[in-house]
């Protein structure tokens, strides 16, 4: 088995990603970077922590949880701020509001009213489907789309802090132009983040406008296989 990724490497990896962010035009100060720790164990969450990373995604609810209770048995000197950044079920809320910061994927009424439940007055994004893609997650990227559902969101008493959108896989121009149309659709509720950006296309997300990276293989390597 190869040995797990050093506090060290990923300290290292998370300098050469903060250069990126730079070097596209974002102000580190307004820019946060949020770990992927998807699919890896919890040991490599626990490394980010001595890494620096706090900000942590997870992308399946099983998973943070796993984590959640290894971190617990033996707590870390700093604590993870999970950022919930895969497509939810209205079910795995319940399991998720003890632990969940940011929900960056709040898509439809259903997980609005669900978070609004179970995690009163909780940090959300809403998912906006900017790109078109029908396998994609997000409501419509139509104005009164989004504003109705940041409309919910805020009727139920979670906090709105900004759009999340997906870029498209290996089309550079696609991906701009929907990054491009999240920020405005944000900029036009007075929304003042932008969850955009993954290791291929943060240069493209920066530049458009994202608030919060959320980087994986950059900072941890690939991921294991199945």
């Amino acid at each position: 088995m190869a040995p797990l990724i050093t506090p060290t490497e990923i300290a290292a990896n998370a300098e050469v990603v903060r250069g990126r962010i730079v070097a596209a035009g974002g102000d580190l100060r307004r820019v946060q970077l949020v770990a992927v720790t998807k699919a890896h164990p919890p040991a490599v969450a626990r490394a980010a922590l001595a890494a620096g990373l706090t900000a942590l995604g997870e992308n399946y609810a099983q998973d943070l949880l796993e984590k959640v209770a290894d971190l617990a048995a033996e707590p870390p000197p700093v604590r993870a701020q999970w950022h919930f950044i895969g497509r939810l079920q209205s079910n795995k809320v319940r399991d998720l509001a003890a632990h969940v910061a940011v929900w960056h994927t709040v898509d439809r009424e259903s997980i609005a009213d669900a978070i609004g439940h179970r995690a009163p007055g909780a940090t959300v994004l809403v998912q906006v489907n900017a790109s078109g893609e029908p396998q994609k997650g997000g409501c419509p990227a139509d104005p009164p789309s989004v504003a109705a559902l940041v409309d919910r969101c805020r009727a139920l008493g979670l906090i709105v802090v900004g759009l999340m959108a997906i870029g498209v896989a290996g089309d550079a121009a696609a991906t701009r132009a929907a990054f491009r149309l999240t920020r405005q659709r944000a900029d036009d509720l007075a929304l003042p983040h932008c969850s955009m950006g993954m290791t291929a296309d943060l240069e493209i997300a920066v530049e458009e406008g994202s608030t919060m990276v959320r980087v994986g293989s950059q900072l941890f390597g690939a991921r294991p296989p199945a």
